[in-house]
């Protein structure tokens, strides 16, 4: 049987249902959808999930904190996408700070949570296929968007084994055409996935081909043997819930290099 790109897609999504993932169709949660989730095809964050996670992690604020916190997010502050993803990333492992009253008439601080790094079941996880982003004039398709409570965390490039261009390269330059062409999309982005459907390589969003990196393990104790699917160990070994927001808490920092900002994820060594 002849692979296609469509095939390693469903194997990937197959891959991060195991994992605990809820699987949606893109289309069908499009704004003209069976079950739409999106108002247009340029909001790129589930809001519904966003602000139910909110509520949920949350029952010590009043809603309208929490809609300024949401609108937080939801709002650029800044043209710079590396400097945006900085400071989402600090909002999603410190939580957002924000200021209530208190019954006694005064004013105090509290800190509204994004992620629930202790309960994972408390978080809402959801990985898309052909997810249509349109921004400006332009329009793209990402193969699969791995989201966390509403927010687009992942994002997973694939290529047909079977065609001639099919390569991490090919891959890779996709990535950086998304980047450029559908930025929003990557505002709160924590890893990038690229594979051509045997190999697969994970990077950070500042990340050059280079600095793409293959994940040997899918529990940190076995390396998987040679001819297991790789981008099934990456998946399995970055995706698992725990490690994913691990990774994203304890293992990203952001580097001023004097040239710009690069933004170091951990890889498997």
């Amino acid at each position: 049987m002849k692979v296609t790109e469509s095939h390693v897609e469903e194997a990937a999504l197959e891959w991060l249902e195991a994992l605990g993932y809820a699987i949606a169709h893109g289309p069908d949660i499009s704004p003209d959808g069976p079950a739409p989730e999106r108002e247009n095809y340029a909001q790129v964050v589930l809001t519904g999930r966003l602000r139910a996670a909110l509520a949920r992690l949350n029952p010590h604020l009043e809603p309208d904190t929490l809609e300024s916190v949401a609108s937080r997010l939801l709002q650029a502050e800044t043209p710079s996408l590396v400097e945006e993803n900085r400071r989402l990333h600090r909002m999603l492992f410190e939580g957002v700070g924000v200021e209530v009253t208190r019954p006694d008439g005064t004013i105090g601080g509290e800190t509204a949570r994004l992620v629930d790094f202790s309960d994972l079941a408390a978080n809402d996880w959801l990985a898309v296929n052909q997810f249509t982003v349109i921004e400006g004039q332009i329009q793209r398709r990402p193969d699969v968007v791995v989201f966390v409570n509403g927010l687009p965390l992942g994002v997973i490039e694939l290529k047909n084994p079977g065609a001639e261009n099919a390569t991490l390269t090919g891959a890779f330059n996709q990535l950086q055409t998304y980047k450029a062409q559908i930025p929003s999309l990557f505002r709160s982005n924590a890893v990038l996935v690229s594979s051509d459907g045997l190999l697969a390589r994970i990077g950070s969003l500042t990340a050059d081909a280079e600095r793409f990196m293959p994940w040997r393990t899918t529990d940190g104790a076995a390396v998987a043997p040679k001819g297991t699917p790789e981008l099934g160990t990456l998946i399995e070994g970055v995706f698992e819930k725990r490690r994913f927001l691990s990774l994203l808490r304890d293992f990203t920092v952001f580097w001023d290099t004097g040239d710009g900002v690069a933004k170091i994820v951990a890889g498997y060594h």
